[in-house]
Formats: structure tokens, C-alpha cells, sequence
């Protein structure tokens, strides 16, 4: 019996709406099992590589990423309309990322390490105990249609997991996969000349592809951005396994902002101006968009809409990522701005042309009266502003708000108390709290959490920043152990990480 022939992959410019070329076809369950055992095999070595290993190999996947930067940008903007400008940027940020986890197995205190000696104890006598975070196997990374690479075959999952030691098999997004094809084959090439072994990165493409990768027994965990819909339909894959996995996944957040009346009255056009900039960024793709702004009543408030509207109004159409993303906006911001008691302040250039255009929305309603379907995220250039008539009617919407990624609160200069009261109030329902700036743009950083309740995330941990290492480790305790079969920084003379030695924090020699 003759096998059909595999559905090719196409890329398509969203500027047009066209198809461009045929990338790849879906990748069988046959190629999804061989990436998979690849990169099961290839685990010991990579571990075995041990964290000066893999920091160069980090290092030489951030240079090869930055000896194509012309090559990559290019396909990454005609594949997805964000300009050359954003795209450089991007790409910047993910070699930074690559290069900051290096640091992150240099610098070592990401292992945890803790040893407590034998000893007599209130409960009785204790063994020797030594524990640290070891990795937790091949993992399954689900490229962001948002971010071709920050977020996608060499963004921070990627980063992150092989730092800790772990294989990667990645989903290629369907927005992106020539963009998705092109750096997987500089990493590997990358990869394969600094000595990693094979498997140590793979690429699969498909729809059903995806699904196959998350069942596979290999894969010990999986790293995802996208909807609440797709991260469901992940997580019911994962329940039906014989072993479910760790599920990472970055989902929805609404990221509401309030604007207090003194920082309307001290610079209510300048917010106006600004908050704009910030939800039509990347026409309103980001994750971190403020779709909720929280603006006083009366004069002072009226200023920073007017300002916001003036932005707004004119606008040109935006180009979103892809025929979903662009047929979701229309129908949600057009269902939005039909609801009972919300009214459009404001739309840009009608978007009439070839493409996935999107025409900027500025909605306004009261927040007495928020309709729920406000608080849910609209991917894309619209925002909604709710007019508050005093604390009470603030707090009492606050209180309604879903979990976020970020919380933001734009004070006036040197306010506090209102600000403290605010940040109390969505500090249990955001993973980040920014003040007087815009949560747009998240910084890779030793501090950084990009995270949150249900629906942001589903754990406890960032997908951002260098503890995001932490999502792709497990630990292990050795009692008892004999010096001989100890990992090198549970050893007794070793120095070169800080660990904890009986309870007290222990700082590596100079």
C-alpha cells in the first residue's frame, strides 16, 4: 500500500494574504518518533556536557543567530508583517537571552545545591543529605505566533531548556515556518559544530505533528505560548498520557492599567498619547497589552481620552499575523463595541485592503456598569477604556478583574497611598505590578517574572527571565552517597557555586 503524500506547509505574507512557498511538508508520526528517540539518546551527552559545555553551546547558537541576522529578519518580515526595525530588535533580545543563560551555568546557583552533614538533630540523627536540581528530559516547545523568535525555535523555552540540560523538539508555529525552518537549521548547524549531540535539537510542522509530540513518552515537558484554547486541547493531550508531564504554558491575560485622577491631572495628554502607543504596539499582538484602562471621570480624565482618541483617530490599518488572528479581531472587537453600554470613542483607517489588515479601536464604557465580556483579551489593535467615579467604583471593578501577566497603575508624582491600595488589590492576580510606565515589552532579566494566575499561566513559574531554567529541572536528594558517585557541586571540596552547607549560604571563592 502506497503512503498518501505529506500536506505541505505553506508560507504565507500577511501583508497580502498570498501564498509565498511551501516550506516543509507536516511531519509524519514516523519523523515525529525518530526527533523524539533523537533526542532522547542525545540527553545523557548533553547533560554530560556539563555547564561550561552548554554555556558555549549557547554562546555559539547567539553567534550563528547573529552571523544570519540579514538573512533571518528578512524572511521573519515578509512572513510576518512586523518591520524590519521590531524584528531587529527581537532578534537582538534573543541572542541576549541565549547568551544570558551561559551566565546563568557559569554563575550556577540555579542547581540549588544543599548540603546538609550528619548530625544529631531534635527528631534524632540525621544522614548525610545532598541535594540539587538536575534535568528533567527531552522537552516539547511550542514556537508563539506573536514573536517568530523571542518566543519561537531559539526564543527563551529553547533557551532555557537546553541550559538545564534538556533536548528540545520544537513545534514550528504555522504563522512563521520558513522564518521557524531557517534558524532551526542555523542552530543545529551551530549546535552540531560546537560537539552537542545529535537529537540535541529538532523541528517538527503540523497541526497533528503537535499533538503527537506532547504524547510521545520521551518528552518529559512541555513549553507553550499561545491561546486558552490551544493550551486546553495541550493539556487534555497530557492528561490522557500513561505519565502525565509538566505543562508550561503562557495563555491569556488582560492587563488591566488605571490611571490615578492625579496622574490625569498632572499629565492626562502625555498618558493619553502613550497608553496608545502601547496597546497598538505590533498592532496589538503583545501579550502584556493593557486591553483595560481604568481612566477617572471629569475633566482631568476626559483629557487623557481625548488624547487617546486623537491618537487613534486616522490610523492606519495594522497587519496582524494570520487569517485567524485577523477574522478573531473582527468578530471580538465588533461584538465588543455592540455591547450594552459600550461605546466606540474612536477607530482608525477602515481596513479595506489585500492582507490580514486590522483597523485600531478605542472603546469607553463606566466601570459601574463593566460588562464582563470587557474583561476577556481581544487580540489586537483595541483597547477599552472605563471611567471611575471615585474609589469605590474603582475598587469594586478591580475586584472583578481575571488574572493577569502584569497589573500597571500611572501615578502622580510622589503618590503613594492610592498607588499601595491599587497594588494591594491586583497583587493577588498579576505576576508583575508596574508603575508609572507601560507593561508592553517584558525585560530578560536575573528579576524578572513573567507569569501569573489562571488564565496568564498555569503555574507558578516565568517563562521570561533566568528562573525560567527552573521550569525544565526536577531534584534529586543523594543520602548517603559515597564521594565517587556524587555530581561534582555536592562534593565536598568543590567551591565554585554558591550552595547552602547546613543551613547557611556558602558564596564561591574568588
Amino acid at each position: 500500500m502506497t503512503a498518501s503524500p505529506a500536506t505541505g506547509v505553506v508560507s504565507i505574507d500577511p501583508r497580502t494574504g498570498e501564498e509565498v512557498e511551501v516550506v516543509a511538508p507536516e511531519t509524519t508520526p514516523d519523523e515525529v518518533d525518530r526527533l523524539c528517540a533523537a533526542a532522547l539518546a542525545a540527553f545523557p551527552a548533553l547533560d554530560a556536557m556539563g555547564r561550561a559545555g552548554r554555556a558555549a553551546l549557547l554562546v555559539a547558537l547567539a553567534d550563528a543567530l547573529e552571523a544570519r541576522r540579514e538573512d533571518v529578519v528578512a524572511v521573519a518580515d515578509r512572513e510576518t508583517g512586523l518591520g524590519a526595525t521590531r524584528l531587529n530588535g527581537e532578534l537582538t533580545r534573543t541572542c541576549y537571552q541565549l547568551r544570558l543563560f551561559g551566565e546563568v551555568l557559569q554563575e550556577g546557583s540555579y542547581l540549588e545545591a544543599t548540603i546538609d552533614h550528619p548530625g544529631d538533630t531534635p527528631m534524632g540523627p540525621r544522614p548525610d543529605l545532598r541535594r540539587m536540581l538536575v534535568p528533567i528530559g527531552p522537552v516539547a516547545v511550542f514556537g508563539a505566533s506573536n514573536f517568530p523568535l523571542a518566543f519561537s525555535v531559539p526564543g527563551g523555552d529553547t533557551a532555557s531548556a537546553l541550559a538545564a540540560g534538556c533536548p528540545v523538539v520544537v513545534k514550528a508555529h504555522h504563522s512563521h515556518p520558513a522564518t521557524s525552518q531557517l534558524v532551526f537549521d542555523v542552530l543545529a548547524g551551530a549546535a552540531s559544530a560546537t560537539g552537542a549531540p545529535e537529537g540535541t535539537l529538532g523541528i517538527v510542522h503540523g497541526l497533528q505533528a503537535g499533538a503527537q509530540l506532547v504524547a510521545h513518552p520521551a518528552i518529559r515537558a512541555v513549553g507553550f505560548t499561545g491561546s486558552v484554547n490551544g493550551g486546553r486541547a495541550l493539556l487534555e493531550i497530557i492528561e490522557r498520557r500513561p505519565d502525565p508531564v509538566p505543562f508550561f504554558g503562557e495563555l491569556s491575560s488582560l492587563n488591566p492599567l488605571v490611571v490615578t485622577p492625579r496622574a490625569a491631572a498632572e499629565r492626562g495628554e502625555q498618558v493619553g498619547r502613550e497608553l496608545v502607543a502601547s496597546f497598538t504596539l505590533g498592532a496589538g499582538q503583545f501579550c502584556t497589552k493593557p486591553g483595560l484602562a481604568f481612566v477617572p471621570e471629569g475633566a482631568e480624565g476626559d483629557a487623557v481620552v481625548a488624547a487617546m482618541a486623537e491618537a487613534v483617530r486616522g490610523s492606519a490599518p495594522q497587519v496582524l499575523l494570520n487569517a485567524g488572528i485577523a477574522d478573531s479581531y473582527r468578530r471580538i472587537s465588533a461584538s465588543l463595541a455592540g455591547l450594552p453600554g459600550v461605546g466606540t470613542v474612536a477607530s482608525g483607517d477602515e481596513a479595506d485592503g489585500p492582507g490580514f489588515l486590522a483597523t485600531p479601536l478605542l472603546l469607553e464604557t463606566t466601570a459601574a456598569d463593566l460588562p464582563h465580556e470587557v474583561t476577556e483579551e481581544c487580540f489586537g489593535p483595541v483597547s477599552v477604556v472605563a471611567r471611575y467615579d471615585g474609589e469605590k467604583s474603582l475598587f469594586s471593578a478591580l475586584g472583578a478583574m481575571p488574572s493577569s501577566l502584569t497589573a500597571t497603575v500611572l501615578r502622580g508624582q510622589g503618590e503613594t497611598e492610592l498607588p499601595l491600595a491599587i497594588s494591594q488589590e491586583l497583587r493577588t492576580r498579576a505576576g508583575r505590578l508596574v508603575y508609572d510606565a507601560y507593561p508592553t515589552g517584558v525585560a530578560v532579566s536575573w528579576a524578572q517574572h513573567h507569569g501569573g494566575p489562571w488564565p496568564s499561566t498555569n503555574s507558578q513559574h516565568t517563562s521570561v527571565g533566568t528562573s525560567a531554567i527552573r521550569r525544565f529541572l526536577r531534584p534529586v536528594t543523594w543520602q548517603g552517597a559515597p564521594q565517587e558517585v556524587l555530581p561534582e557541586e555536592l562534593t565536598d571540596g568543590y567551591q565554585g557555586i554558591p550552595r547552602r552547607i547546613d543551613g547557611k549560604l556558602q558564596l564561591p571563592r574568588e
